[in-house]
């Protein structure tokens, strides 16, 4: 056992600098940005953490973590629906406790029986199953959705409790739904490339005694390249996390709302070319 838990970390650390907590998306998955360009910092919380997320030694989309509120600030990715199961197992991050650990996610009984870390460990700076059990009125609510991709394996990398938030089980199941299945579907049409970014605004309550935070709105923005004539289009999405109404905007209604309800610098979600209204 001590031979395989050396083997496995010594073969962790061959990837760092490209491990899964990276400090820069720019450098390490800028491929899920449009113009390789992430949201400016007026979203960074305090203790943030980048996220390359890796399933299968491959990246599948990038998530800006909330190591103190424990939940993503935001995932972004390229839309390429498809047809699928939708996945089960439920997986953490293991380079949140340090770099030494593995670089792709992994189930939390992997790392307690092959690694030798406890749950309190893992727990430390990210969410555990336990967290979103016994939830009243709220779901695990995905901001990259497993339905977005076009196979099983960029399915199960969404199943990392790094992409999920406490979400209003009425929301989840109604109108934002209707949203990642209908709303997309209709507004994607001639899109050749399409980058999303989804993401949830810190609110006053809390989960699990405390260790979760329940966000008080859920957002997202899209940017779209329209085939080979270089033309571009976007759209938003808002919704409060307390009602099952989504409201479809502009981009740039979305970036004045972020930057209200922050209150910090003005947020800037993608490139300066991607269209505001």
């Amino acid at each position: 056992m001590l031979l395989l838990l050396l083997l496995q970390i010594s073969g962790s650390c061959l990837w760092l600098g490209r491990g899964e907590v990276v400090t820069s998306f720019e450098h390490s998955c800028p491929q899920f940005f449009f113009k390789e360009t992430p949201p400016n910092e007026a979203l960074e919380p305090n203790s943030p953490a980048r996220i390359c997320q890796r399933y299968k030694n491959k990246y599948y989309f990038a998530t800006l973590y909330d190591r103190d509120r424990r939940i993503p600030v935001y995932s972004a990715y390229l839309y390429q629906p498809g047809s699928g199961k939708r996945p089960k197992t439920w997986m953490v991050e293991p380079q949140l406790m340090g770099s030494v650990y593995p670089s792709a996610m992994m189930r939390e009984w992997v790392l307690e029986n092959y690694y030798n870390v406890t749950l309190g460990q893992i727990s430390k700076s990210q969410a555990v199953l336990v967290d979103y059990k016994n939830l009243t009125g709220l779901n695990r609510g995905h901001l990259n959705p497993s339905g977005h991709h076009a196979d099983n394996s960029s399915r199960t990398a969404t199943f990392t409790l790094t992409n999920i938030v406490p979400q209003n089980e009425k929301l989840n199941g109604g109108a934002w739904k209707n949203y990642e299945q209908q709303i997309m579907i209709k507004k994607t049409q001639g899109c050749a490339t399409t980058y999303v970014i989804v993401g949830a605004v810190p609110g006053n309550n809390y989960i699990a005694g405390g260790r979760v935070n329940k966000p008080s709105h859920l957002w997202a923005g899209v940017c779209c390249e329209m085939g080979s004539n270089e033309e571009l289009k976007a759209w938003a999405v808002i919704a409060e996390n307390d009602r099952n109404d989504v409201q479809l905007i502009p981009l740039g209604d979305l970036e004045e709302a972020l930057t209200e309800l922050y209150g910090r610098d003005r947020v800037s979600l993608f490139d300066r070319d991607c269209p505001r209204d």
